[in-house]
């Protein structure tokens, strides 16, 4: 059964590091496009950040451009989120997705967003707090 499944989320106070893993099972990612996406209680979904199968393809929102980075490592099935200086707004439940392509587009809100994703893991639950 194909599974994605996140892991690497908690308590991180602002300034601070956390790196999130987001693991294949059933499948191998490397056929797939992996985006990251978050949502806080109350809020959209975001898209945050997605990377290409071969990696030389990556998309990062505005508001965590500088701050994270996505990468993945194909011998591993498992695609990385790294969360440099995080903020308190960073606070949300983050989600790793699989598609064919990052299908970078904007909300109606506005909100960045990667569409035509197929599988989902359950998500893993960031607090930027101090």
């Amino acid at each position: 059964q194909l599974q994605l499944v996140e892991s690497g989320g908690g308590l991180v106070q602002p300034g601070g590091s956390l790196r999130l893993s987001c693991a294949g099972f059933g499948f191998t990612l490397d056929i797939y496009a992996i985006g990251w996406f978050r949502q806080a209680p109350g809020q959209e979904r975001e898209g945050v950040s997605c990377i290409s199968q071969s990696g030389d393809s990556i998309n990062y929102a505005d508001s965590v451009k500088g701050r994270f980075t996505i990468s993945r490592d194909n011998a591993k099935n498992t695609v990385y989120l790294q969360m440099n200086s995080p903020k308190p707004e960073d606070t949300a439940e983050y989600y790793c997705a699989a598609g064919l392509r990052c299908n970078v587009g904007k909300k109606p809100s506005a909100i960045n967003y990667y569409y035509g994703m197929d599988h989902w893991g359950k998500g893993t639950l960031v607090t930027v707090s101090s």
